[in-house]
């Protein structure tokens, strides 16, 4: 008897453990969106810590950090059925993404473009509380009013600086840690070429109207529009021409918008695992366990002999 009860504590410390996995899996992140087309290499690095290669119906959880390869564009349709399409080289946070189709009081999304580019079509979220949408990059806040557009950021480096320097100087507007900036005399030419764009953050409007704020100010871009500014001290400008934003994803993710509207997300069957449901009875010990992604429940009957 003393054997049987010495099995039986250690197999509910091991049921014990069971439960604490479900219900660590039930208190997961929420899923945010999926991905709907991949070009090449995409990694998640979770809220936990945790690295995962993304596969095509992967999902994109609250939390995640995105990073696509150099020669990976990802689309992400997320669960109000907007979309946002990362371009090679990106760094990309889903910090935050509540949605409800019947709660639009707790709506919330907030995104952080870390480096790269992508672009962004709003979905329901968007469209019926646009105060609570916000891409936040290291130089200036992105807010929307129903839009599409096409956000690039790049990276500083000693060349770019000097170049973007030697630009600023040129439109009598000064150095780029200097202030007051001249936007106007800024706004007559485009930054200087080269083999990649001078740093700072560049948005094209396609559709609709975004609203970039930062230190320096903020300015109210319309569909046709491009802008720029080159750090969060300097406010953004009106540029007369597209300055060299280079988005040319695979024709196949351009025509993603038009496939049916999903407010779920799709389960991947690629790389994701699930937890299914499971059924654990020993009679010995008089328990029954149930157990899943999202419910674990212990029946335990105590022996009538002892």
């Amino acid at each position: 008897m003393n054997q049987l009860r010495k099995k039986c504590t250690a197999t509910k410390a091991l049921l014990f453990g069971l439960l604490m996995l479900a219900a660590s899996l039930s208190w997961a992140a929420q899923v945010a969106g999926t991905i709907v087309n991949l070009s090449g290499p995409l990694m998640a690095k979770k809220a936990n810590g945790s690295v995962k290669v993304l596969a095509l119906k992967s999902e994109v959880e609250q939390g995640d950090t995105l990073v696509a390869e150099k020669s990976t564009y990802a689309q992400i349709r997320f669960i109000d059925n907007s979309e946002m399409t990362l371009k090679p080289n990106t760094t990309f946070v889903v910090e935050k993404f509540d949605f409800d189709a019947g709660k639009p009081e707790g709506d919330s999304a907030s995104f952080n473009l870390v480096k790269g580019g992508l672009r962004s079509v709003t979905g329901l979220l968007g469209k019926r509380n646009k105060e609570k949408f916000a891409l936040k990059t290291p130089t200036a806040t992105i807010g929307i009013r129903g839009t599409t557009f096409i956000v690039d950021y790049v990276e500083s480096d000693e060349q770019a600086v000097a170049a973007l320097n030697a630009w600023l100087m040129a439109s009598t507007a000064g150095p780029v840690d200097q202030m007051p900036v001249q936007p106007l005399l800024l706004a007559q030419t485009a930054p200087p070429k080269g083999p990649s764009l001078a740093p700072g953050l560049y948005v094209q409007v396609i559709d609709g109207l975004i609203n970039l704020t930062n230190k320096g100010g903020a300015q109210l871009f319309s569909a046709g529009q491009f802008g720029f500014t080159p750090n969060v001290n300097v406010p953004p400008i009106v540029v007369p021409k597209n300055p060299g934003i280079q988005f040319t994803p695979p024709p196949v993710f351009n025509n993603a918008s038009s496939g049916p509207t999903r407010t779920t997300s799709a389960k991947s069957n690629t790389v994701d695992c699930e937890v299914r449901l499971f059924l654990i009875i020993l009679p010995k010990c008089n328990i029954i366990l149930t157990i899943n992604a999202k419910h674990a429940t212990l029946i335990r009957q105590y022996p009538a002999a002892r």
